[in-house]
This record gives structure tokens, sequence and C-alpha cells, in this order.
């Protein structure tokens, strides 16, 4: 989630309606400028005891971001509480319960970015050692329940732990108890935007299949594969789910734009403090009618605040964020990205994709969806057959697009076997939460414990 530093007062007024939907057009860019941004979630704990550490105390959150400086990072502040930090390799922040995110830099192809992935472990292993903190990857706290979390100190967090119980049941369990992976992506035009968002959308299910992995609450199986993803079903419906509008003619910046107005709010950020907005209205805003700030008119950062606040499958900024996976151990981080890297920045890769979930309406990849969570691979698609009879084809998509791209690191392989977990998945049809469920039931003897043992990175 985004992090401020500093006073918006510099930042342009909205004066028009034109201006929001402009602002998606910023971030066009010619395909040899296409860039690549992953971002990764993980649990920390304390290796004595498991339990998840607070912001403050002794060897805590903190002192897990202080250590980190050696590194060259550098710390941004929050009311005067350090709460991330910024570097060559992008940022590190804090989730509410202290989930720890690398929101990795802009780069161009998979090779750098497994390599980022892997200073930043190195380095949070490093300091881990130090504090006596571990990290696991995982889509949901395997065992903790919500009063066991500490809530990290940034205001944004507060207003939106006050709102979620007001929309929803489960909104304070993906704040608090879930890690999710994450690649963000760029597009050359709107009509290209718009390919690439109905292909993200229609198979965002098969990326929440493939990396499902979370099948515990509170140390029992929970009934599902990917809990995480249950969890956006009741979660905030005004700001969640497939946007069938996506799918309809006619649909590009414009109408993505309305859709992020009809969003209700959640705050706004003036002079270094998150006022109170919640549930009120962006279009009340643009007219100077905002209860909170009666008379003022919000600026582009307020507006690409808002954009942030929206939490659909795939989400538009001045780039496309895809949603739907679970976080997870090292090798997944870096397939996540070759996925969709894979499907969308190869012309022939994303046309075939398309080709192959073109026909399903809006219905049919909605039931898709709610069946995932549940059955992964299993669930049913609307042609008939199973979600998994597709998943190889998708791969060998992935797979040939990563292959027209060309590029090599210095041993001469393409980015194509970063997919070779996902391959290993398709291949045995487990994906990793049935790998856990199958231990818990057999090795584990139902201690949900051991899982830190065997899946801490």
């Amino acid at each position: 989630m985004t992090t401020k530093t500093v006073s918006d007062s510099n930042s342009a007024t909205i004066e028009s309606r034109d201006q929001l939907i402009a602002s998606f057009a910023v971030g066009e860019k010619p395909a040899d400028r296409w860039k690549i941004g992953t971002e990764h979630e993980k649990f920390v704990y304390a290796t004595k005891d498991h339990h998840a550490p607070s912001w403050g105390e002794p060897g805590g959150i903190r002192a897990l971001l202080i250590e980190l400086e050696q590194f060259g990072w550098k710390p941004v502040l929050e009311g005067g509480n350090l709460i991330a930090l910024t570097g060559a390799d992008g940022s590190v922040s804090l989730e509410p319960a202290g989930q720890f995110e690398l929101s990795g830099a802009p780069l161009d192809n998979l090779h750098q970015t497994c390599a980022e992935t892997g200073r930043h472990l190195e380095q949070v292993k490093a300091a881990g050692e130090k504090l006596g903190i571990g990290f696991l990857g995982l889509g949901m706290w395997p065992d903790k329940r919500r009063s066991e979390l500490p809530i990290m100190p940034k205001g944004r967090y507060a207003i939106m732990l006050r709102h979620m119980p007001r929309v929803g049941t489960m909104g304070l369990d993906m704040m608090l108890r879930t890690c999710t992976i994450q690649v963000n992506l760029d597009y050359e035009s709107e009509a290209d935007m718009v390919k690439k968002f109905r292909v993200g959308l229609a198979l965002q299910p098969l990326a929440t299949a493939l990396f499902a992995n979370s099948p515990f609450t509170e140390g029992r199986p929970n009934g599902m594969l990917s809990y995480r993803s249950h969890i956006w079903s009741d979660t905030d419906p005004h700001r969640t789910g497939m946007l069938p509008f996506v799918f309809e003619d006619g649909f590009g910046y414009e109408r993505y734009a309305d859709y992020a107005l009809d969003v209700p709010m959640y705050f706004v950020y003036r002079e270094g403090h998150y006022i109170d907005a919640a549930g009120l209205s962006f279009r009340d805003f643009l007219k100077g009618e905002l209860a909170v700030l009666p008379g003022e008119k919000p600026t582009l950062d307020d507006w690409n605040d808002h954009l942030s606040t929206a939490f659909p499958e795939v989400r538009l900024k001045t780039f496309l964020e895809m949603r739907g996976a679970d976080g997870g151990p090292w090798n997944k981080i870096c397939a996540l990205p070759a996925l969709w890297v894979g499907l969308l920045y190869d012309d022939a890769a994303l046309d075939a994709a398309w080709d192959l979930v073109k026909d399903w309406d809006i219905g049919e990849r909605q039931a898709l969806r709610d069946a995932v969570p549940k059955l992964a691979l299993d669930a049913p698609l609307p042609s008939g057959g199973k979600l998994k009879d597709i998943a190889g084809a998708v791969l060998d998509i992935a797979g040939a697009g990563l292959t027209a791209r060309a590029r090599t690191n210095a041993a001469g392989d393409n980015e194509s076997g970063f997919l070779d977990p996902l391959r290993e998945i398709v291949r045995t049809g487990k994906v990793p939460a049935q790998t856990l469920l199958d231990r818990y039931h057999g090795a584990w003897s139902g201690d949900v414990s051991r899982v830190y043992a065997e899946e801490s990175f």
C-alpha cells in the first residue's frame, strides 16, 4: 500500500473530470519501455515462540527496519514513526499487522526481478538472524487469531480498520492475516490496456489456483485452498470483484474512472496526516463538497491515493496490477511475474490467451472465480472440464511469450525457466495448499507449527 512522506499541497488541483481520465493515459509507454514491478509480502514472526512482533517491542518491526538501513535503505517516517524504507530496489513497507512488503523497482526483465528478490531476502534474513526474526511465505497466517496480531502505526490503516466491519465480514482478515504476490505491468495505449485488462481478469482465477497457499486458519484446515481469495468475497463489495464492465463494448479509461468515482473514499492526506473520509464520495470532493474538507477540491495526488483503495482482481493506475495470487516461497515470487509477462508482453501470446477465454460470459467468469478458492485447479470451466485442463496450455502460451521476448541472462537462458514451479504444479495436479494439507494429515500429525520450519524463507 502507498506510503506518504510529505504534504500534497503542491499537487495539481483537479478542475475537470477529463483530468481523471487523462491520468491513465500518462501511463502509456512504447513496448521497448515496458517494465516489470513485482511486489511480495511475507509474515514476520519471532523465532523463539512464533508470535507476530509489534512495531515497538525490542527486536520488533521497527528494529527490523532500522537493521535494514545498513544495506543502503533510507528511512520513511509518518508522524515521527519509522514505517517504511526506500532504496535502489524500490521500497520496503508494512501491511497493517506488520506483514513485510518489498515493492520492487521497475525492471527490464525477469532475471533482474529474481535477482532483486534474492537481494532483499538475503538482507531480511541477515537482519532477522540478528534479531531472532523469521519470515513465512504463505497466503494467510496459519495459526494466528486477529486478537493476537499487532497494528502498525500508519494513519490510513487506523481509518480502514474502523471502516472494514461496516461493509463486510472479512475485511479485517484481509488486512491483518493475509499476504500476496503481485506484478505491475505497462500498456502501450488505451486499446492495449483493454486487451491486457480483459485477459488478466479472465485468467486471474488460474493464477489464484496455481498459487493457492492458505489452507489453515487458527491451526486447522479451513476447507479452502486459497482462503485469502475467499476473504476477498466479503471484504467490501463496493471496491472488489471481477468488474463485469471491463468486458463490455466501449470499456476504456473513462469507464474505469467512472467506476473509481463510485468507490467510496477512505481518507484524504493533508500535511502529514490522514483525514477520515470513509464512506464519502469522491464525486462530492470534485465539486468541493466533501464534508471533511468543505470548499476544497482534490488534487491529482488525492485521485491517485483514491485509486489505491479499490481492490478488484486487476487494478488500473498508470499501470495494471495483477492481484490474484497468495503469498509463497521464493521461486513463486519469480514465477508470478513470469506468468503475466509471458501472457501480456507478447502480442501473439496475448491474442492466444484471449482466444481461450473470450467466449466466457460474465456469469461464467464469476462462477469460476467463486469456485477457485475451494477447488483450485479442479474448479469447473465454463466450456466444460476443469481449470487444470487449460492450465498447461496457458503456461505454454506464457512460455512462448517469454521465449519470444528473448531476454537472456549471462548464461544465455531466457525467462521461460521461471515458469518451472508452475509447470510442476500442473504436472502433479497439486497446488501448494494441497501439499501442505498432505503434510498436515501425514508427517505433521496435525501440528500446524511445523509450517515454520518448512515454509520459512
